[in-house]
């Protein structure tokens, strides 16, 4: 048996196991055996196992495999440096035919690849230009500030995870989708609220709580102390407008300019303070209120 066709073996191995039909023992497996074979731009060309391998390697929750699978990418993607070095040495008999064969391949890659338009895979992933778009915007609000917290999950798995909660609890790309995400991103990219950002980069906010967080529990400590302050604020004045005041016809209300009203006098400051007189015109409803 050749190393493509071992290799093609083990890719089909690991894309079942991707799909949740295997183990992450026998991927581990799996990916030790790749590691031992002498694997070439050729063969990598041919099979995609890179893009197989880095799909395992979203979709494991293993460390081992997880690291493993790094270690052979970052191991392949050396074979593009190489590459240029081989055709530089290749004799002029057989330059052209390399130049020719490479030329083709990266042809049909481009040709291949050019429904993604974006950094993120699309094996065993998505290829909708909506939700491709919608990753590309959170994971420019997770890196507003250009620096990435060190043991923290990669920001573009971060982005990952956020928009694929958002799209399973709504299933489409419709408004609802589009105005959630658009959403995350403007309270992720808020300067006045960094705890936020922070919290979903450390792991205190999972992707799945975030994704459906409302905009007060998003909010920053002084906007929730600011919207608690009013809505006390309201409370009492609703409370004040039913308590029974005083009426009287010496005030005149400025909207109605009618002469029928009702006045409350509550001490809201220092007792060696007079008391503050609350109006309510009992014609229009208008409320005023003076010291």
């Amino acid at each position: 048996m050749s190393i493509e066709e071992d290799v093609m073996r083990i890719q089909k191995k690991l894309t079942k196991i991707t799909s949740g039909d295997g183990g992450q023992e026998q991927a581990l497996e799996l990916l030790k055996a790749l590691q031992n074979l002498p694997v070439n731009l050729e063969i990598l060309t041919k099979t995609r196992i890179g893009m197989t391998v880095n799909a395992l390697r979203k979709s494991s929750t293993d460390d081992e495999v997880i690291s493993l699978s790094k270690t052979l990418i970052k191991h392949w993607k050396k074979f593009l440096g190489s590459n240029v070095s081989k055709d530089n040495s290749t004799p002029p008999s057989s330059s052209n035919k390399t130049k020719s064969k490479s030329k083709e391949d990266r042809k049909d890659e481009e040709k291949k690849e050019k429904p993604k338009q974006t950094s993120f895979p699309a094996v065993n992933n998505t290829t909708d230009a909506v939700r491709l778009k919608c990753r590309e915007l959170l994971l420019g609000a997770l890196k507003i500030d250009g620096n990435e917290q060190e043991g923290c999950a990669p920001v573009e798995d971060l982005a990952e995870e956020l928009e694929e909660a958002i799209f399973q609890e709504f299933k489409n790309t419709d408004s609802r989708y589009k105005n959630r995400v658009r959403s995350r991103v403007a309270n992720l990219k808020d300067g006045k609220n960094p705890q936020l950002r922070s919290n979903f980069l450390a792991g205190a906010i999972s992707a799945q709580k975030l994704a459906v967080m409302t905009a007060e529990e998003m909010a920053s400590d002084e906007m929730k102390a600011l919207r608690n302050k009013f809505v006390k604020e309201s409370i009492d004045d609703a409370q004040l407008a039913t308590v029974q005041g005083t009426k009287t016809d010496l005030l005149k209300c400025a909207k109605c300019k009618k002469r029928n009203c009702t006045y409350n006098q509550v001490q809201t400051r220092s007792a060696d303070e007079p008391m503050t007189t609350f109006v309510l015109c009992n014609e229009c409803g208008n409320r005023w209120k003076f010291c």
